[in-house]
């Protein structure tokens, strides 16, 4: 490929109301070869023509080819060789298809909310934001998400800051290790959790609507002896210094394991001694311990 990303500066601000969401985005683009063009991909995204720019260049050509989620960029004379940044600003609808970035709902003191949760895998981090959406493209990812205050916004990496303007968060994390698109992850809800820590120090939490963390204790206890034994086995400790898991009430798969933010089908990971069956104990400790 004449052009590949190496990292993206991702913002993303999801209204949970409207069910839409706005976002800007800087790639760092390493052009390998002499070209005109960048194609990268996008889908169901509005993107702002007047944004879009790699250095200084304005391109002077932006073409969506949507039966293919390809996004095309020509711009008037060759990209310099090297390394530049690619920006632009897009908008986008939370769907309703369980992938990409989409709304999922659930009950709260008997009122029904949504909450903002991703599904990338295979091809659908381009529903969420303009990128090179294919597995063998890495890139280190650094997120920010603006969001209501009261709510907990999850990523695959710590939260490195957090700013509040009244009724909005503005949450900054941790910038990844290299990893595919389809990798990222995001939950915004109102969520409560369990915690527990390896041998290692790496801080693991189970995720649960209000009222249901009680639930998340098998799975807390699975993940931390998982991890705490693949360390040992493989003689290789966990790459991220946090693991979340989170039991998401509209999932479509069982479960995805995405970098540090591993997302569930709610019966796939909660375990309620008083009313579950031991089939289901089992199946939630084989599900958690194959994708940690």
């Amino acid at each position: 490929s004449f052009a590949a990303p190496r990292r993206y500066e991702l913002f993303l601000r999801p209204d949970l109301v409207a069910c839409t969401f706005s976002g800007s985005v800087a790639i760092s683009v390493a052009v390998s070869a002499p070209t005109r063009f960048l194609v990268l991909n996008a889908l169901d995204l509005s993107v702002n023509r007047a944004s879009i720019r790699f250095q200084a260049l304005a391109p002077t050509e932006v073409v969506f080819f949507k039966d293919d989620g390809v996004l095309v960029l020509g711009f008037a004379k060759q990209l310099p060789l090297g390394e530049g940044v690619l920006k632009m600003d897009f908008t986008g609808i939370l769907n309703d298809q369980m992938r990409g970035f989409y709304r999922s709902k659930y009950q709260y003191k008997g009122k029904e909310r949504n909450m903002a949760v991703t599904q990338f895998e295979s091809v659908d981090a381009r529903r969420c934001f303009p990128c090179w959406d294919e597995p063998a493209f890495k890139a280190k990812f650094k997120l920010t998400l603006e969001v209501p205050s009261e709510l907990v916004a999850l990523s695959n990496m710590p939260v490195a800051n957090a700013t509040f303007a009244g009724p909005i968060k503005t949450v900054h994390y941790q910038e990844s290790p290299p990893m595919s698109t389809y990798l990222v992850a995001i939950v915004v809800g109102l969520f409560e959790y369990v915690e527990g820590m390896t041998t290692k120090g790496t801080r693991v939490r189970v995720y649960t609507q209000i009222g249901k963390s009680n639930q998340g204790k098998f799975a807390l206890d699975v993940g931390v002896k998982s991890l705490n034994l693949y360390k040992d086995y493989f003689d290789t400790p966990f790459p991220l210094p946090k693991l979340d898991m989170v039991a998401i009430p509209d999932f479509a798969a069982g479960a995805m394991e995405n970098y540090g933010l591993v997302t569930y089908r709610e019966v796939a990971l909660l375990f309620d001694d008083k009313s579950s069956s031991a089939s289901s104990k089992q199946s939630v400790s084989i599900i958690a311990q194959k994708l940690i």
